[in-house]
């Protein structure tokens, strides 16, 4: 209930995960078939840049600043929402722009105060609901959906110890009951041990057909600070690997050190 994301809105781990997931939302969007979409951690919906929690600690600046300076056209559909939408958006106000007529939006926010502003920011439409609740839980009852085809979010704040235990539990959890689901989870990435432990302990799961995209701002080796993050995408569209490389080549050039890197990796196999 501590982790407000104001202070850390439009950084480099925000423009990788939304680059991201408009790409898998349009990537998904191909087929006119119904989509249902499920943010389990989705936060108030948009973020004041010039606001006192941005300002204080500026990370937007080596984010989406460096973008919207730079523009690369593998980041083009990324830039262009972002300005439209003003402020800077989060996952659920990118999703809710992004909804065709028949499609939905189900987004969860766990703190209070958040859950109410996320209200304002993107309630109203028919196909958009607000649920203030735990988002993990909450997939046992939203799942299946009646659409039959879902991405569903997952972006915790890792503020506790054991999130990435909390995660790997949802993941599989909600695959049992989902398993044609397309499935994103976004982690953060200090040093390497512990997101090598969640990806090792899904091997030895049911889940199938697994990748990974990471960006990590320079070498993970010291465990106090945010070197990096990764988005596990399970059941992932037709050729995203392919969607993802510049979208993820872009985000290296403009956003990392020298030293950083960039990875989109086939975890397990179909």
């Amino acid at each position: 209930m501590n982790y407000r994301h104001a202070y850390h809105a439009g950084n480099f781990a925000d423009c990788m995960k939304h680059a991201l997931l408009i790409a898998l939302i349009q990537a998904l969007q191909q087929k006119p078939k119904p989509l249902a979409i499920i943010d389990t951690h989705a936060g108030t919906g948009h973020y004041d840049l010039s606001g006192v929690e941005a300002q204080k600690t500026g990370e937007w600046q080596a984010g989406i600043g460096r973008l919207r300076l730079a523009r690369p056209a593998a980041l083009g559909p990324y830039i262009d929402l972002i300005e439209r939408l003003g402020l800077y958006p989060g996952s659920p106000a990118i999703a809710a722009a992004l909804l065709r007529p028949q499609d939905r939006l189900i987004a969860c926010e766990l703190h209070p105060v958040d859950a109410a502003t996320l209200r304002r920011a993107v309630n109203g439409p028919p196909n958009i609901a607000i649920h203030a609740r735990d988002g993990y839980t909450a997939l046992n009852a939203f799942l299946p959906p009646p659409e039959r085809r879902a991405l569903i979010l997952i972006d915790p704040p890792f503020e506790h110890g054991d999130e990435f235990t909390r995660l790997t539990a949802c993941l599989t959890a909600a695959h049992d009951k989902f398993p044609s689901g397309v499935f994103a989870a976004w982690y953060p990435i200090k040093h390497r041990a512990p997101p090598r432990l969640f990806i090792d302990t899904l091997r030895a799961s049911r889940l199938r057909d697994v990748i990974t995209c990471e960006l990590c701002l320079r070498p993970p080796v010291n465990p106090d600070t945010l070197n990096g993050c990764g988005l596990l995408i399970v059941n992932p569209p037709h050729q995203f690997t392919q969607t993802a490389a510049p979208i993820m080549a872009a985000l290296a050039q403009i956003l990392a050190d020298p030293t950083g890197t960039t990875a989109i990796t086939r975890e397990i196999d179909e």
